[in-house]
């Protein structure tokens, strides 16, 4: 019965393991060719707006820090890692610069206008990172940011689907796709502290 029991609750552990891995995605990593890895990237030349819709983020203010790139929502699950990503930003602000791309396409989470989404962050997680339009990260409106961190026919280093809000892109000093994580990674994880500090 014992047996049983140990067995039962094995199963569920790699069904559950399985479905979370199927639903949000594998973290995924790569290094660039050592041709490329001391080269700026396209990735600087890419148009976005901030969140206030009237002025450009600058990519290319960047260079020369790694980057977080990670899509947003209000009213998600994962939300709370707006809390953690503050602290993530302000461990490494030396070395790291977050992106908050938001997003309203997974169970239109993210619904709130530019000036909700901005007080949403500012008074219940004091986020000071960037912020930038809200955009699609999928579909036949993909932003172009989006198309190039999912292609690797754009981006050089990897393919890759963003499944649900609260996905991870991260890229070296240079501008170069180093690793994508999914919802589940929290961004203060080993895992993605790991390679920031690398």
């Amino acid at each position: 019965m014992y047996m049983n029991r140990i067995l039962i609750m094995s199963i569920l552990s790699a069904i559950t393991t399985t479905l979370t891995s199927c639903f949000f995605g594998k973290s995924k990593t790569v290094e660039p060719v050592a041709s490329l890895q001391s080269q700026p990237s396209g990735f600087y030349t890419i148009a976005i707006k901030k969140l206030d819709e009237k002025s450009t983020l600058d990519l290319s203010t960047f260079k020369g820090k790694k980057i977080l790139i990670v899509n947003t929502a209000s009213k998600c699950g994962f939300t709370p890692q707006y809390k953690e990503l503050q602290q993530l930003q302000d461990k490494y602000k030396e070395k790291l610069v977050i992106i908050g791309t938001p997003c309203n396409q997974f169970g239109s989470q993210e619904p709130g206008t530019e000036e909700e989404i901005e007080s949403f962050c500012q008074v219940n997680y004091g986020v000071t990172f960037p912020l930038t339009e809200k955009l699609d990260v999928k579909g036949s409106n993909q932003h172009p940011l989006y198309q190039w961190l999912t292609q690797k026919a754009k981006n050089g280093s990897l393919d890759a689907t963003v499944s649900w809000n609260f996905n991870k892109f991260l890229l070296n000093e240079n501008g170069h796709l180093i690793g994508y994580y999914p919802s589940t990674v929290t961004p203060l994880s080993e895992e993605l502290q790991s390679a920031i500090s690398k």
